[in-house]
């Protein structure tokens, strides 16, 4: 993405635990895969298309119990670690193989991109988001998603 902002790495990881562990060394030190991307936050954004390809109020999404929980330190001021919900892996995986291109030109257009969101962009972030949930769940116990952001 283009867009500037902070910076967003998405991973999935088996547990908890282990992503906080990632958070402490580093997502690639530690192995597991990861999606960095630049100006799509977890919470505003993300909540919005999670909304989209589910179905489901954006309110109810920001009440699920996982929806950017988060792992580590609230004192850490520049990196913090949060929890995205099964429902969103599971959605994106869904959405496969029609794509989302219809999901990408309405999410393109919330206040929160602020008119700079090229869809086609977008649709590149949710087919690589969509290939990080597809490991997510090929493995033997399901791993689950999380972002790690950065200032």
């Amino acid at each position: 993405m283009r867009r500037m902002g902070n910076l967003y790495d998405y991973f999935s990881a088996p547990d908890d635990p282990t992503a906080l562990a990632a958070f402490g060394q580093g997502i690639e030190a530690a192995g597991l895969p990861m999606l960095p991307v630049k100006g799509i936050d977890p919470y505003v954004q993300l909540g919005q298309a999670e909304s989209l390809l589910t179905g489901t109020s954006y309110d109810d999404v920001t009440a699920l119990p996982r929806f950017n929980r988060l792992l580590s330190s609230p004192e850490d001021e520049s990196r913090w670690l949060v929890t995205l919900t099964d429902g969103l892996r599971d959605a994106l995986v869904a959405a496969r193989p029609g794509g989302f291109t219809a999901v990408a030109e309405t999410w393109s257009r919330i206040e929160e991109f602020g008119g700079d969101a090229p869809p086609h962009e977008l649709t590149d972030f949710l087919n690589a988001l969509a290939d990080l949930a597809e490991e997510a769940r090929t493995h033997p116990e399901p791993h689950r998603l999380y972002c790690l952001m950065s200032l």
